[in-house]
């Protein structure tokens, strides 16, 4: 559907100067004339129409726009104006009485005044619709591109959105299956467990994440699900602290949004630790959330911190969240440490 916003501009234009010149024409104490009703209303209506929209349709998109000839197009308007005038002037002059006519206060009767006082009276309105139009014409223009210019922005913010979410999954779905390949290869009883809990996730980023936003409480129980899963790896399972403060049920989050923090840690730290575990903490409330992950590194991971999902979730918080998070990494010697921080 094409944007009625200009449609709604020119009629609220025309209903102003329609009321202006009902009020002119019927605030007398003389009533007015069909005749003068259909003149005025008629053929001078034509004129200044006509003013309005040569200039609006023609005068400017070709000369202006396209061609880019000022010179030509201040000759044009000068045309146009002395063109439209003569026609007023001779209009004027075939019902001098209707328009050349005045009542004089000094002789108490009507009079008739000189017709060049007509010609500047209607070089005057004729320039009044030439840059009324002209005004209209730049300024529908000007918010029509910038329309098209934010309409553009989000398309392409949407795209990047949507490659980095492709991104994102696959390179979850890439790290949970050589996970459960390990588990396959030491004929472990937990891979039937770990597969099931696979595919509980997946239901999660293909069917829920799908959505703008999701509730925190489910983004919350995803990545404990998880958390889960990476407990089938170990024998003993992983060591992982996860503490939970706050309201959670009423907010919303853009989905796959903590997930990568945790999954970092899993990758690049030590998980079966008891002693030092991955310290996960989330707080809540009805503006703030506030997500930590904490993990001794890994001295035999020779990979670097963050990679594809780190990467991926900053853009998207630039994008989803511009202003209103704040992300900071600590690598220190012993431990890497995210923290996040979400206006929500």
């Amino acid at each position: 559907m094409k944007n009625k916003g200009p449609l709604a501009v020119h009629l609220f234009f025309w209903l102003l100067i329609l009321s202006v010149l009902l009020w002119d024409t019927f605030n007398g104490d003389q009533r007015p004339s069909s005749y003068e009703v259909m003149v005025k209303f008629g053929y001078f209506a034509i004129i200044n129409l006509s003013i309005f929209y040569i200039n609006y349709t023609l005068l400017i998109p070709i000369l202006v726009e396209q061609k880019k000839k000022y010179g030509l197009y201040m000759f044009a308007i000068f045309m146009l104006i002395a063109i439209m005038v003569i026609i007023k002037t001779v209009v004027a002059s075939l019902n001098s009485d209707l328009f050349l006519t005045y009542f004089s206060q000094e002789s108490g009767k009507i009079e008739y005044f000189e017709i060049t006082k007509y010609i500047v009276f209607a070089i005057f309105v004729s320039g009044f619709f030439v840059v009324v139009s002209a005004l209209l014409k730049f300024a529908i223009d000007w918010f029509g591109s910038e329309r098209v210019q934010r309409n553009l922005l989000s398309e392409k913010r949407d795209m990047e959105l949507q490659f980095l979410k492709s991104q994102l999954n696959p390179h979850f779905l890439f790290n949970s299956l050589n996970n459960i390949y390990s588990l396959a290869y030491q004929k472990s009883d937990k891979t039937a467990d770990a597969i099931l809990k696979l595919s509980e996730i997946m239901r999660y980023m293909i069917y829920e994440s799908n959505d703008s936003w999701v509730s925190l409480s489910k983004e919350i129980t995803y990545v404990q699900s998880y958390i889960e899963l990476q407990k089938l790896r170990f024998k003993d399972g992983a060591a992982v602290e996860l503490t939970l403060h706050g309201e959670i049920d009423d907010q919303h989050v853009v989905p796959l949004i903590l997930i990568s923090f945790v999954e970092n840690a899993f990758k690049h730290g030590v998980a079966n630790d008891p002693k030092d575990p991955i310290r996960i903490n989330i707080i809540a409330n009805q503006k703030i959330l506030h997500f930590s992950v904490t993990n001794k590194k890994n001295t035999y991971n020779k990979d670097i911190m963050g990679g594809v999902g780190l990467n991926n979730v900053e853009r998207r918080l630039q994008l989803l969240y511009p202003d209103r998070y704040k992300l900071n990494i600590v690598n220190s010697a012993t431990h890497y440490t995210t923290e996040l921080m979400l206006d929500i």
